[in-house]
């Protein structure tokens, strides 16, 4: 059997409304809207969450296993010692990467794998301009050539002085332009955009004046401390927080996004002059969602929305065109719906559901969505309503104190999650059966959540 080629495209920080094709009107995404035109969108798609303010690392590793975060990750250093931090992907957790290769593909990885080394070598075969952190200036990313015998020390860093988003474009391009092997290829490029420093070219920034810049309808000063009010995301702008500073903070995310957006044009259009566009499963997607100035937010470590759910598009062979779906998906179910589309066998590590029935317009058999962060927040919902539950932290000496606070928004009527219904009359009963679902997640994982320390 002669399989397509798989390309995922994956962006850091990048919500799921700020593209012109999902309906954001001031954001230019020319070629991520021509992948919602051409594929599938599914545009009620959560991660599953984080043990960590670095959100990135968990919900990377928990699509790449096709697991929730708490059993994609080890939290321990393999010797015995205990982590709360882990970038360690589970060994015994077959990656994506593995399952292709294993399959016959060529696995090529370009940018931020920003998980633990062996899980990058043994899912990808070749790589360029790796890089393993969380963040750093977009002209100096610190990466290294891909080394088949896994030494990715400090000594074999290299530095070019290029943004981000170009520097993995090239290093796509230089792979598409001299790929020339029989077997298909999985090409993964993990861009670092549109997170800060957000340092996109300047003519990119001309393109959103930032006195013109809307903004969100549910700006406002956060009313409650959520848990982590004050860490480094949220320090990005000052208290309280000021219209004209959130301006210019969302003129440069999306100057950021378009920047990106044209290079990943360019991708489109190396694939196409291959002839290898119609013969290629193309997602583009992002490990998280982010506030830039929502809620009085900036950053991802909450359970609002705009932080949780994120972009999921797929075009390709067996993919319907021009479909935007609102089942409820999670990010980990692209792997076993990438290895349904390609018919190959999946492994039975992976936990995530399989989305191809709802591309053949049946149902996904999920009721509720699941989301948690650290010990400080979980947050269930169904179709139309939303439950989020914070927790006040019983340590004397916590440094991020918290609420004892219940959220329930009607996501039909209120998307923009302003009006808390909780305790009000006439939804005791929705709110019931949220909190039931709530408990329910909780009783699943409690064996996994009790080896989580910083998760109780």
């Amino acid at each position: 059997m002669e399989y397509p080629n798989v390309l995922i495209l994956m962006a850091d920080d990048h919500r799921f409304d700020a593209i012109a094709a999902h309906g954001d009107p001031t954001v230019k995404t020319p070629n991520i809207d021509r992948l919602v035109r051409e594929g599938m969108s599914f545009t009620q798609n959560w991660h599953t969450g984080s043990y960590s303010p670095a959100v990135c690392m968990p919900t990377r590793a928990a699509l790449h296993t096709g697991t929730c975060v708490y059993e994609a990750t080890r939290f321990d250093d393999q010797q015995g010692r205990k982590s709360t931090d882990s970038r360690t992907i589970d060994p015994d957790r077959v990656t994506l990467g593995q399952a292709l290769r294993k399959a016959g593909y060529h696995t090529y990885m370009i940018g931020k794998w920003h998980n633990d080394h062996a899980s990058c070598n043994r899912s990808f075969c070749d790589g360029d301009e790796l890089f393993f952190g969380g963040m750093s200036d977009h002209y100096a990313v610190p990466a290294y050539d891909y080394h088949p015998e896994c030494q990715y020390d400090i000594n074999n860093v290299h530095i070019k002085e290029k943004h981000s988003t170009e520097l993995f474009t090239d290093a796509a391009l230089d792979f598409l332009n001299s790929y020339n092997e029989a077997k298909p290829f999985y090409l993964n490029i993990a861009f670092t955009s549109p997170h800060d420093p957000r340092q996109a070219p300047q003519v990119y920034h001309d393109m959103y004046p930032a006195d013109e810049m809307p903004l969100p309808v549910n700006f406002q000063q956060h009313p409650f401390d959520q848990g982590h009010s004050q860490i480094r995301d949220e320090a990005l702008a000052s208290f309280p927080r000021n219209e004209a500073q959130i301006k210019q903070h969302i003129s440069d995310y999306y100057a950021m996004i378009s920047h990106h957006d044209h290079h990943i044009g360019l991708i489109l259009d190396a694939l196409e002059k291959r002839g290898e566009l119609e013969n290629t499963i193309v997602v583009y997607t992002a490990d998280h969602g982010l506030a830039v100035g929502q809620h009085g937010l900036m950053g991802k470590q909450n359970m609002y929305e705009h932080s949780v759910r994120v972009p999921l598009i797929i075009r390709g062979p067996g993919v319907p065109a021009g479909i935007c779906t609102n089942q409820l998906t999670q990010t980990p179910d692209l792997y076993p719906t990438l290895m349904s589309l390609l018919g190959i066998e999946l492994s039975d590590t992976v936990t995530a559901c399989d989305m191809t029935p709802v591309m053949a317009g049946h149902q996904l058999m999920r009721s509720h969505l699941f989301c948690l962060y650290l010990h400080m927040q979980r947050s269930v919902r169904d179709n139309r309503y939303k439950l989020i539950r914070y927790y006040k932290q019983e340590q004397a000496d916590s440094q991020f104190e918290g609420t004892n606070m219940v959220q329930l928004f009607d996501l039909q009527n209120d998307p923009w999650e302003i009006n808390n219904l909780y305790g009000k009359a006439g939804y005791e009963q929705i709110t019931q059966s949220l909190v039931k679902a709530l408990q329910m997640h909780l009783n699943r994982y409690d064996d996994m959540l009790k080896n989580l320390p910083i998760l109780m």
